[in-house]
């Protein structure tokens, strides 16, 4: 995988233009007047490893063993069930993901800047992550789950996976009931810039 830096002076226009976004700390949504940037007060991050803070539950513990974690084999497929447009997948409330964004993805994965962690169970898809990777940095744009706690066990696996490779953040960008289980902590823009900052420059792989 490509440095940050490829990606920030890439020569397609708009693979750099969303890299240079979100190396600012912008992200991308479609609320339903097309796509915009947006930034918000404080973001949320979910610790790595459980010595920095990820909190992994009892019962979660023991059903990791029966997922197959996988990155970018079924991309398309974790769009579409982000979108709930995937079969078994539940319906999404709005529809943030529009066409238009969904396309975006794909384009950003044929570039090598948007990617999907997934997992496996008995040979289907059972859930996983869209994100971004840019240097030693993940942003988590969305999740799924078609089992239940897939979604939280593909999180919980990503973490792991990131801190493998050298990577040093995964920013879950807004915080909720859900992630916050797992120790997803919310941080202010002067934290996260320093941590983004500190992330870009890595050379890292996925």
């Amino acid at each position: 995988m490509p440095a940050a830096r490829t990606f920030l002076t890439h020569p397609d226009p708009l693979t750099r233009e969303v890299a240079r976004n979100y190396a600012g700390g912008a992200f991308l949504m479609d609320n339903g007047d097309g796509l915009q940037w947006y930034s918000v007060e404080g973001r949320a991050v979910l610790p790595l490893t459980e010595a920095d803070g990820l909190h992994v539950p009892r019962r979660l513990r023991r059903e990791l063993k029966h997922f197959e974690p996988r990155v970018d084999t079924a991309f398309a497929q974790v769009v579409a069930g982000c979108r709930g447009e995937l079969p078994g997948s539940p319906p999404r409330d709005g529809e943030w993901i529009s066409d238009e964004l969904a396309d975006l993805y794909l384009h950003l994965h044929a570039q090598g800047l948007a990617h999907s962690f997934e997992v496996w169970r008995g040979g289907q898809l059972a859930g996983g992550v869209l994100g971004l990777a840019l240097g030693g940095a993940f942003i988590a744009e969305s999740k799924f789950h078609r089992v239940t706690n897939a979604s939280k066990a593909a999180l919980i696996l990503l973490a792991a996976h990131l801190h493998a490779r050298g990577f040093t953040l995964l920013d879950a960008q807004i915080q909720n009931p859900h992630i916050e289980t797992l120790g997803v902590r919310e941080i202010g823009n002067d934290t996260y810039g320093a941590l983004l900052g500190a992330a870009l420059p890595l050379d890292v792989s996925l």
